[in-house]
């Protein structure tokens, strides 16, 4: 087993790889009562280039710090997580898999940029936490070792009339039959169809709570949305509104 000194040295390295590669900004954020500061690329825009969009329409959404991703982090660092484990599809700069960690899941964190991978670890570590599982996957095709999860979460991953589907699907492949799933949405033009996709894949939605989000001039309600296989019973979601 690599010593503490080995592994902080090799923290570092990645850190400054990736400061290298991309002009990276600070963010500092409240996390379940401690701060935490996060590496981010300075400007998303920046990252996108026509051969990923038109290979794939791909675009660098992982990079920006979004509202229902401070939303779920919330959520889930008042949680305890210990002996549970926890999916997220789309991880982007690691917040909420770092939320997770400091509530005691066992974490394993996907992405479908290898960039947000690496941000993600960067920053999971660089908040003294233990480095934890990261895989690039594609919803379209998971690998068939994933496994199955007590909790799989997600933020703000409804923009596109293909997701929902796409979504719920991932949960029934990756949900415990006692688990839950948990997505975050500020609203987007795809999530009212989410439900009846879940429908379709034997789940259920038993919870929406209703958060509101305020920072200087952005004003957003984010859903909680809580998923669960149809017939196990209404779940309440897991906080009160503030």
């Amino acid at each position: 087993m690599p010593s503490s000194r080995h592994a902080l040295r090799s923290d570092l390295e990645d850190e400054n790889a990736l400061c290298r590669r991309f002009r990276v900004v600070e963010a500092t954020v409240t996390l379940g009562g401690r701060t935490v500061e996060l590496l981010r690329p300075e400007n998303s825009d920046a990252l996108i280039t026509e051969e990923d969009y038109v290979r794939d329409e791909r675009l660098p959404y992982w990079a920006d710090l979004w509202p229902s991703a401070l939303i779920l982090a919330e959520d889930l660092a008042a949680r305890d997580g210990r002996g549970k484990s926890v999916l997220e599809l789309g991880c982007g700069i690691g917040l909420v898999a770092l939320a997770a960690a400091d509530a005691g899941f066992a974490v394993t964190a996907t992405d479908y940029y290898d960039d947000a991978l690496a941000f993600t670890s960067v920053n999971v570590a660089r908040n003294g936490r233990s480095p934890l599982s990261v895989r690039m996957i594609d919803w379209r095709a998971l690998p068939d070792d994933l496994g199955r999860f007590d909790m799989v979460v997600a933020s703000d991953v409804l923009y596109e009339p293909r997701y929902p589907g796409l979504v719920a699907s991932v949960l029934a492949q990756t949900l415990a039959p006692a688990g839950t799933g948990l997505i975050a949405d500020p609203g987007r033009v795809a999530a009212p169809e989410f439900p009846a996709e879940c429908s379709a894949h034997g789940l259920e939605v038993t919870g929406q709570l209703r958060m509101p989000f305020e920072d200087g001039d952005i004003r957003q309600t984010i859903d909680l949305i809580s998923v669960q296989w149809r017939g196990r019973g209404a779940s309440r979601p897991h906080r009160k509104a503030r």
